[in-house]
């Protein structure tokens, strides 16, 4: 499967009078694994929903290979890009199984009964992606917060989508497991898909991304593969923090020491 670009130009989003995403153009490409990172406050989430268009912007527009994003019918869309929110709920006490195959609801009808036999595949195939093939008669609501994150990561794979767009992915697994869901992410990419995720853990960043946007006051500040991205300076003026940053076999090493003497609060 190989997806189409995704891409937004002069996006900028208003919430409450304020301008959280600000001219933003950017231009994703299938085959990659784009970490969005920057400062609390910076507009990752925010433009993250716009890139899935779950959020309307006040100027701009996104498209989706040659179609603009917001002509496509919701379900096409669905069909198309998955997106997994930052604090996902579930609201119903349904068994991990079931709760893994709603990510098939974009294919199919709205009275179209059990799963098929094609589905059960791709249902069963995101579970072992996830490890969470021991969890599948377990009642979602009793779910540890990582099992939780892998459950929604599930649900979202079994969509197939061209674009993957997680909000913190990893928020909530151990080290373990957050090396595996960045591997999985590798492995969606390297199938010709396209993967864009918020991240806080810079370190997982520089190793796992080929691709860096960092974004701070809804501005982005760069935009490049993570060893240009990632440097000792940019870290200083966007995070306000002493970093040394090494190179090593796996990728990226960053160390933090410390607040810079002029750093300020970046909210």
């Amino acid at each position: 499967m190989t997806g189409a670009r995704l891409s937004a130009s002069g996006l900028s989003v208003v919430l409450g009078g304020r301008t959280v995403v600000d001219t933003v153009s950017l231009d994703l490409r299938p085959g990659e694994v784009t970490a969005i990172i920057g400062p609390n406050g910076a507009g990752k989430s925010t433009l993250l929903t716009a890139l899935a268009g779950l959020r309307r912007p006040q100027a701009g527009t996104i498209a989706l290979g040659d179609k603009a994003l917001a002509e496509l019918p919701d379900r096409i869309r669905a069909q198309r890009i998955g997106y997994l929110p930052q604090t996902p709920e579930i609201a119903w006490a349904v068994d991990v199984e079931t709760l893994v195959g709603l990510g098939r609801s974009p294919w199919r009808g709205a009275f179209s009964g059990d799963l098929g036999s094609e589905d059960r595949a791709i249902v069963a195939r995101a579970m072992a992606e996830t490890n969470l093939e021991a969890f599948a008669k377990r009642n979602a609501l009793t779910l540890s917060g990582g099992e939780r994150a892998r459950a929604l990561m599930a649900r979202a794979l079994a969509g197939e989508p061209e674009w993957l767009l997680a909000d913190e992915p990893l928020t909530g697994l151990d080290p373990g497991h957050q090396f595996d869901a960045c591997a999985l992410l590798r492995r969606i990419a390297d199938e010709g898909r396209g993967v864009a995720i918020t991240l806080h853990d810079l370190a997982l960043a520089g190793r796992f991304a080929d691709r860096v946007v960092v974004l701070a006051g809804g501005r982005i500040v760069t935009d490049a593969a993570p060893a240009d991205a990632l440097t000792a300076d940019l870290l200083a003026e966007v995070y306000g923090v002493d970093a040394t940053v090494t190179r090593d076999g796996a990728g990226l090493a960053i160390a933090m020491h410390g607040r810079t003497p002029s750093a300020g609060d970046h909210g």
